[in-house]
């Protein structure tokens, strides 16, 4: 039997700007961690990507005639401030400007994200969110789009993906500055990257901006990888570290005790200590009730083991499928032989731990006011032959989160809208260019469009609601 949408419902796709822009030398951008980093490491560049700085009205039409009614866009901080902050860059302004009024021509409605893995260069390379004074710039670069954008612009996200960032930057090493198992870095950062959203949340209410705010989390929901003491400890411990930490901060304003004891076990394992100021509470406090969305990126879920070994870390990059490798010390062993299938960079697809999350969400913190599925999609290695792309295990990825997330508005959720990542083929931060997950293919060589078959697909429940 299928399944049906609310009419009201969003159908977006998702992009972010430095996977989709291209251009950084273009219009006085201001370089970002990424340039030098991806250039020292000599795999891939993100020039040109997907080229949407000269392509977005192609890709929008796209979105229109093939009815999207929402469109994910991030703002290059570094096309604004070029150094973080400072005199404002007018040929960045004038772009997203432009790019804005194109959205509304073709009655898309932009959902914009401020920071999408992307500080400016000069203020990542004194400390990124690890020091305080870039809270303020933050803070000072958000009013500013907020002032200058608001007449067109009237749904914000503060940070994508607080926790991807973090471990990102100081646990895996994937990302600048590749500084792997560093524990007191992860946490401070993500508690500093959560007071730098509060205060945005307050300046955006206590301003009377128009519109909504929100933060968009990825969330991988955690199970134990079998039924007993030790694994469900380990299990706890990771949700605490990944998702929890951030959820309370978000919508409780503080860290429970039980969260508190866990991080600082964590901490004390593996060395290091995370400082919490006088009135980082009171401002927390202050922006828990003032969130009127929460964004959910879901990819997979995580099964975890007890594991009492040193931290281990592979990054299976390539698609290489069996590589990946990933134990925690003082936490626990994700797990990948488990019976469900899986993608070829070992990524989980398991669609019942997206509706587990929200319903957790709906039930652990009742003032969430609604939530956007703000990213879900399949990186696969497409097959283009005559410009066609039949990605069939892509629709039926989609059309089973769909399901899910029908499945938990009909038990009393609020969600209001879907996101696939990605509206186009995009640049990956770790894959390059090989790992597809557009509704659109983009031959990165002549920049032509191509819609897939699941572009076909997700048309029809677009305008239907239904779920086929």
């Amino acid at each position: 039997m299928s399944r049906f949408l609310p009419k009201d419902f969003v159908y977006g796709g998702a992009t972010s700007a430095y996977q989709s822009e291209g251009s950084t030398k273009i219009g006085n951008k201001g370089k970002v961690a990424w340039d030098d980093f991806l250039e020292e490491e000599g795999r891939f560049s993100p020039d040109p990507a997907s080229d949407f700085y000269n392509k977005y009205d192609v890709d929008l039409n796209l979105c229109r005639e093939f009815g999207l009614n929402g469109i994910r866009i991030s703002i290059a901080w570094s096309r604004i401030f070029p150094n973080g902050y400072g005199i404002p860059n007018v040929h960045g302004i004038k772009f997203y400007h432009d790019l804005f009024r194109k959205c509304a021509k073709n009655k898309i409605k932009p959902l914009v994200t401020l920071h999408h893995f992307d500080t400016p260069e000069v203020l990542h390379r004194d400390g990124d969110f690890l020091n305080r004074d870039n809270i303020i710039h933050f803070v000072n670069y958000a009013k500013f789009c907020f002032e200058e954008f608001g007449d067109e612009v009237d749904r914000w996200a503060t940070f994508n993906e607080v926790w991807p960032v973090c471990s990102g930057q100081y646990l895996t090493g994937k990302f600048p500055p590749a500084i792997k198992f560093d524990y007191e870095k992860v946490i401070q950062s993500m508690h500093n990257m959560m007071i730098a959203h509060a205060k945005v949340v307050n300046v955006f209410n206590e301003f009377g901006f128009n519109g909504e705010i929100g933060i968009i989390h990825s969330l991988e929901t955690k199970y134990p990888y079998k039924n007993c003491y030790e694994d469900e400890l380990a299990c706890n411990k990771a949700h605490v570290f990944c998702n929890k930490f951030l959820l309370e901060a978000t919508f409780n304003g503080f860290y429970s005790d039980e969260t508190l004891k866990i991080i600082k076990d964590i901490l004390e394992i593996n060395g290091g200590d995370f400082k919490i100021l006088d009135d980082d509470i009171a401002i927390m406090k202050k922006a828990s009730l003032k969130n009127n969305f929460l964004g959910i990126n879901y990819y997979q879920s995580n099964f975890v083991k007890s594991y009492d070994g040193e931290n281990e870390i592979f990054h299976n990059g390539t698609g290489d499928k069996g590589t990946s490798v990933y134990r925690l010390k003082g936490i626990g062993e994700y797990m990948f032989d488990v019976n469900l299938p899986r993608t070829d960079w070992d990524w989980l697809i398991y669609p019942e731990g997206l509706y587990d999350m929200i319903m957790r969400i709906k039930c652990d913190y009742p003032n969430y006011k609604k939530i956007y599925v703000t990213e879900n999609g399949m990186g696969c290695k497409d097959v283009f032959e005559n410009g066609i792309v039949n990605d069939d295990s892509r629709i039926e990825y989609i059309k089973s989160h769909l399901n899910v997330i029908a499945k938990a508005i009909d038990d009393g959720a609020v969600v209001k809208g879907y996101y696939v990542w990605s509206l186009m083929d995009v640049f990956s931060w770790t894959n390059g260019y090989d790992k597809r997950y557009g509704l659109f293919y983009v031959d990165f060589e002549t920049q032509q469009r191509y819609p897939k078959k699941s572009a076909y697909w997700f048309k029809e429940v677009s305008s239907s609601g239904e779920i086929l």
